[in-house]
This record gives structure tokens, sequence and C-alpha cells, in this order.
């Protein structure tokens, strides 16, 4: 009934509060997906993510911009179609959002999504569990990797394949254009 990467993000947003791993999952399902008439609620649920992921790192202003884009892109009835109160989360985004503009001293706090739907948090909750996660357990602040996940995963596959895809455009307007490749710097 619902999409697997969609599980997926739940359960690292409810088990593991990876919200950069949440953002990977459900982006890649949106760009996977294009023609999708859920596409703008995909994009408020990586907004969120990438929301409490800046909140947790301390980027307020990043924190209150994805909040406030989530709002904008949610669906309440795709909301509903994937198991989430759409009221009690628009509630509770604007809630973040208005803490945030408040105070800048507000501590971090983790954030579950409202699920109505009994069958999907009992699927979450054992996908969590064969994870060797707890449902609904709070972050650690101790994890760093979490925390800093942009900035310290590693990078280099993907480092490599734009350099591989530069060079092909290179190549393509040089031959398009009848021109010699750049000599190559020392």
């Amino acid at each position: 009934m619902y999409p697997d990467a969609y599980i997926d993000y739940l359960v690292e947003f409810h088990g593991s509060r990876d919200w950069f791993e949440c953002h990977e999952i459900l982006e890649e399902y949106w760009k996977e997906h294009p023609g999708d008439p859920k596409s703008r609620t995909w994009v408020a649920l990586i907004q969120i993510a990438v929301s409490l992921y800046h909140q947790r790192r301390g980027n307020r202003a990043g924190a209150m911009k994805m909040a406030a884009a989530s709002l904008r892109n949610m669906d309440d009835a795709h909301l509903a179609e994937l198991g989430i109160l759409a009221r009690e989360l628009r509630l509770e985004m604007e809630r973040r959002i208005a803490s945030l503009a408040e105070d800048e001293a507000a501590p971090f706090a983790d954030m579950n999504l409202p699920l109505a739907d009994e069958a999907l948090v009992a699927a979450c909750t054992s996908r969590c569990g064969e994870r060797g996660w707890r449902w609904l357990a709070p972050s650690d602040p101790a994890d760093g990797f979490l925390w800093h996940k942009h900035t310290l995963r590693d990078r280099s596959d993907v480092i490599e394949a734009r350099s591989i895809e530069a060079e092909r455009r290179r190549e393509r307007l040089g031959a398009g254009h009848g021109a010699a490749a750049e000599p190559e710097r020392p």
C-alpha cells in the first residue's frame, strides 16, 4: 500500500533519527517518480527532515526556511493517503517555526510525525526492530556523525561521477564547436 522508500523514511525518521538519511531516501524516490501526483507532498516530507537536521545543528534560519517551505508543499489529501494526520502535522510545523522565531536558545526536541494508520506503525516498528532500533527512541546528542553527517560522509563516488560527467560535457562541447580540447594544466 505504501512505497518501501516511504516506510524506510519513516523508520529512519522515528528509529535512527537520521534526518539527513530520511532526506536522501525520499529524495531518491521522488526523483525516480517524476510524474507522481504526490510529488509536492514527497518534497514537503523531505523538507521536514531537512528542517529537523538544520534545527538539531543550530541552523535556525535554515530550519525555519525548510519548515515554512514544507507547509507550502503539503497536500492534506495526500498526507491522509500516506497515513498522516495533516492538521496535526501542520500545527506541529507552525509551532516549531514560531518557537524558532521567538527563542534563539530554544533547545532542540525530536519530532514524531502524527501517523494515523496503525498497520503502517506496526510495519515501521517491525522494520525498526530488524535494524536494531527502537521506534520513537530519542536521538542521541552524543552521536556527532548523526548531527554532522553531510560534512562527514564519504562522497568520493558522487565526486567521481560528477567529474566524469563534466568531462563528457566538455568533450561534447569541444566536438560540437570544432574547438580543440583545452590543454591540460600542470
